[in-house]
């Protein structure tokens, strides 16, 4: 637990009277600073440009940080910062509220743990690089490759004296026929060749025991090594495991009420179970602790990229991100418990009161015109979707309608099917990528090209979804070719071509620093909120999916 100490208190630097104070508290997944945050945040950002009590090279590595605006104990307003993770290599500089578990500490049992984790890796390593594992294990290849063609070569002997026997046995059945040999004399020979096939089975069963005994020997050796190694790993497997149990029982966190939970605790109602890696090291969760642990009254709350984007995710400096999902959702649902939070915009649809406008329809398919805010399919919290409309509307429709999806916050023109035999056409057409989509988006921002490719791999970021990563190891291949139309006022209107259909694709393709480096406006995900997102699937060209006819389609951009 952290002491009543209040340093990291930074009053505002210029006058706030003018401000109203805000009247719930920030939601932290989707949200706009409020007036206060952003003075807050330049004070900060100033403090940044100007200190020089450390060096941080955020040109080469950005970071997270946060400002949470707070009310202390004498009444005064204030706000507190804080930074994900470590910066200078430290998890606790002047200005910035300390981390709730300081494992850097040189008191913690952390530094030991890790030293002895590290020994074991050192072992391990000296295993891996151990000589006799690579000779042994190619003197065990040599020697059954050997064994292999010494036993080939048998076979091919006792093949060769089959065929042998089998040509005596019947030149001397020809000649017990003619009386060129007496009955004894031939059974004689059957005896002699009977004795010949044995002698050659028991010549494979000794060439085999042979090789067994030797291929055993080394097997021995080499598994004597192997199992050493293993034994290494496994341990090195539950010394980690155990350092982090002891570390998530040390990150405790507090709520308004006082209640105090560590991470064990908070994720064992979660279905993962288990905290992530860097659970607790957040800026929020570590603001809102601080604040609870000093008497403070928390207010509002921003979080901002600082410096270089990362090679994966979508960041830009100085722009507003949310908390994320999978680290920071679990940990501040119990903090936030008790305070009078903002509403979650998450949970209301946007698509309510839209229509869908339908541009063609016969008895086996639809293309409709999609408005922004309205889901394609239903989702956890809101069941009112393109599909669930459509189904009360086409009863009869034997197919599964959806053949492809928008994101809700896009428009734009879908197919429907309503019979499963238009819904496997088309799906067949997507997959050979018959089907071609344009896109028009609004970007934030101006470009140095006129048009070009984008090729960079996707997969959903497992730690705070729905958002996506450029990930070139685990990726699946994401193709996008664009043209700009047009520039106006500092932003870009631009046509895009998806040659591939993954989640988010366009959007993470402009926003991506290895991308356009320009988001579309509007995108609440990896841009900056507005009134939608700007982005409309004009046009569509495929064949029907019965009479194979081409056809065309095309929505003009509600924006």
């Amino acid at each position: 637990m952290m002491t009543n100490k209040t340093s990291c208190f930074t009053p505002f630097a210029e006058p706030i009277d003018s401000y109203e104070l805000p009247e719930r508290f920030t939601f932290p997944f989707f949200y706009q600073p409020h007036p206060l945050s952003l003075v807050a945040v330049k004070q900060l950002q100033q403090h940044l440009q100007t200190q020089q009590q450390w060096q941080h090279d955020f040109n080469t590595t950005g970071k997270m940080f946060g400002v949470l605006i707070v009310r202390n104990s004498h009444g005064e307003l204030g706000f507190l910062s804080a930074y994900s993770g470590k910066v200078a290599n430290s998890n606790s500089l002047p200005y910035f509220v300390p981390p709730v578990f300081n494992m850097l500490d040189e008191t913690c049992f952390f530094i030991d743990d890790t030293n002895e984790i590290n020994t074991i890796n050192q072992q391990v390593k000296a295993a891996n690089a151990n000589p006799d594992l690579a000779l042994l294990t190619a003197k065990l290849a040599e020697q059954n490759k050997q064994y292999q063609q010494a036993l080939d070569s048998h076979r091919q002997l006792m093949t060769d004296n089959r065929a042998q026997r089998k040509a005596q046995r019947q030149q001397a059945e020809h000649t017990l026929l003619n009386q060129s040999i007496t009955a004894a004399q031939f059974d004689t020979l059957l005896k002699q060749l009977g004795q010949q096939s044995v002698n050659d089975k028991n010549q494979l069963r000794d060439l085999k025991l042979h090789w067994q005994r030797v291929t055993a020997e080394t097997e021995q050796q080499l598994n004597g090594l192997a199992q050493q190694l293993a034994s290494l790993k496994e341990q090195r497997k539950e010394k980690s495991a155990q350092l982090q149990q002891k570390l998530f029982a040390q990150y405790r966190f507090l709520n308004i009420k006082g209640e105090l939970r560590d991470l064990n605790d908070i994720f064992s109602d979660t279905p993962v179970k288990i905290p992530p890696a860097g659970a607790g090291e957040c800026a929020a969760p570590k603001l809102l602790h601080y604040a609870f642990a000093n008497n403070m009254q928390p207010l509002a709350m921003a979080e901002f990229w600082w410096g270089s984007s990362p090679k994966s995710e979508v960041r830009q400096h100085q722009q507003y991100y949310p908390a994320c999902q999978g680290k920071c959702q679990p940990i501040l649902g119990h903090m936030l418990n008790g305070m009078n939070v903002d509403d979650n915009p998450l949970l209301t649809n946007p698509g309510l009161s839209k229509e869908i406008d339908i541009l063609f329809q016969d008895e086996h398919m639809l293309v409709i015109n999609k408005p922004a805010g309205l889901l394609s399919v239903p989702g956890k919290t809101i069941t009112d979707s393109v599909q669930q409309r459509l189904k009360q509307r086409f009863p009869y429709a034997s197919g599964p309608l959806i053949v492809h999806r928008l994101d809700m916050a896009t428009s734009g023109l879908m197919l429907i099917a309503l019979t499963k035999r238009a819904n496997k056409s088309l799906q067949r057409q997507f997959i050979h990528r018959g089907i071609k989509k344009h896109y028009i988006a609004i970007l934030a921002g101006e470009l140095k090209q006129t048009h070009g490719e984008i090729n960079l791999p996707m997969r959903g970021d497992l730690d705070d979804r729905p958002r996506q990563l450029v990930c070139e190891e685990h990726g699946k291949p994401a193709k996008t070719t664009w043209r700009v139309l047009a520039t106006k006022d500092g932003k870009t209107k631009v046509s895009l071509s998806p040659e591939t259909g993954r989640t988010h694709q366009l959007r993470v393709h402009c926003a991506h620093h290895l991308g356009l480096n320009t988001p579309i406006v509007g995108d609440s995900l990896y841009g900056v909120c507005a009134d939608r997102l700007h982005l409309h699937a004009k046009s569509i060209h495929f064949q029907h999916p019965i009479s194979r006819e081409v056809m065309s389609f095309s929505a003009e951009e509600p924006f």
